[in-house]
């Protein structure tokens, strides 16, 4: 049997993530700040709390070991499993949509955290590979399309996110400027150490399960809200023309689980390149229950002009990419959401 370690557990992702490898037959040990929201894990062992928080250096130490030195936070471990993960799954970041992230008034958190998280995931497990005498554990690392830099961007309707456009670098927020240096972090440490790493840059993933309210919901699931509990009128941040796409959560599951069982180091991403406005996805929403919704138009954080996956260097090289229709994905969150709400 398998073994994974998912860091990020109690998020959207890493929860989807989580149900994936138990049905994979995996044994999982799940690592958050704090539980799931919206179901119980399904990993067999979860840690959360002050524990869970991976900005500590000694909590990352513990949170990669099966030798019997996690102390009494960990449960006890059978035998079979006191090697080294096979596989540790790094999601866990400080993070969340337009409103968080491009305020410009998280930006501090948003770097150190993130970072903090990072380096010491990966410190933790070279030191534990010499150790160990072993250097069996594979990691895969969640960055974003938010490292794209920003003047491939500017035209809505003629992005660039190819992977070998990330340089000359430019990103538009300080997120985006973590992730790209986490990605090299994480390529330094494989040339280094050989440490067998996978990078992927998500774009925009949603569906059930994820946040839908309190300001750090993505725009899949915050028009859903809008035009679920609308009068009539749906406010959206600026003219609603710029461009997205929005990955639904299942294809990036599978997008993940083909990344990493492949022998690509190099970044690829995982995305959608069915692009859409934002006008139209409020659109795509409304037409769920026919419902006629007028668009009020206001100033709040857009992000770049344009943002779409190219997906040539997937399927160039896994022969895989996803192709489920933003429409389905938007519909089986919206009526998630809508039972949410009525709760």
């Amino acid at each position: 049997m398998k073994t994974a370690l998912v860091l990020g557990a109690g998020g959207f992702i890493g929860n989807h993530l989580v149900n994936r490898l138990k049905d994979e037959g995996y044994w999982v040990r799940g690592v958050d700040l704090k539980c799931p929201e919206f179901c119980k894990t399904k990993a067999d062992e979860f840690v959360s709390g002050n524990v869970g928080d991976l900005r500590s250096a000694s909590n990352c130490n513990r949170a990669i070991r099966f030798d019997g030195q996690q102390g009494n936070f960990y449960k006890s471990v059978p035998e079979q499993y006191k090697e080294p993960f096979d596989e540790i799954y790094q999601l866990a970041a400080d993070m969340g949509g337009a409103g968080f992230v491009f305020t410009g008034d998280n930006d501090a958190d948003i770097m150190h955290n993130s970072a903090a998280i990072n380096l010491n995931i990966l410190n933790a497990v070279q030191q534990y590979n010499e150790y160990k005498g072993l250097n069996k554990t594979k990691i895969f690392y969640s960055s974003s399309a938010c490292m794209y830099p920003e003047h491939n961007q500017l035209d809505p309707d003629n992005p660039n996110c190819e992977e070998s456009s990330a340089y000359p670098a430019d990103p538009d927020s300080e997120y985006g400027w973590e992730k790209l240096f986490s990605e090299r972090l994480y390529l330094a440490y494989n040339r280094n150490y050989n440490i067998p790493v996978r990078v992927a840059r998500f774009h925009n993933i949603f569906g059930p399960l994820g946040t839908w309210e309190g300001g750090r919901e993505k725009a899949p699931a915050a028009i859903c809200r809008k035009v679920i509990q609308s009068n009539g009128e749906v406010e959206i941040w600026g003219s609603g023309e710029q461009t997205r796409s929005f990955l639904y959560i299942d294809e990036c599951i599978e997008g993940i689980r083909r990344v990493m069982e492949s022998d690509l180091t190099e970044p690829v991403n995982i995305g959608s390149d069915e692009m859409v406005t934002i006008n139209k996805l409020v659109d795509i929403a409304s037409s769920i229950e026919n419902k006629t919704i007028t668009k009020k138009h206001i100033d709040g954080p857009l992000g770049v002009a344009g943002r779409n996956s190219d997906n040539k260097l997937i399927k160039e090289k896994i022969g895989w990419a996803p192709n489920y229709p933003l429409s389905k994905g938007i519909e089986k969150t919206y009526r998630w959401i809508n039972e949410q709400v009525t709760l």
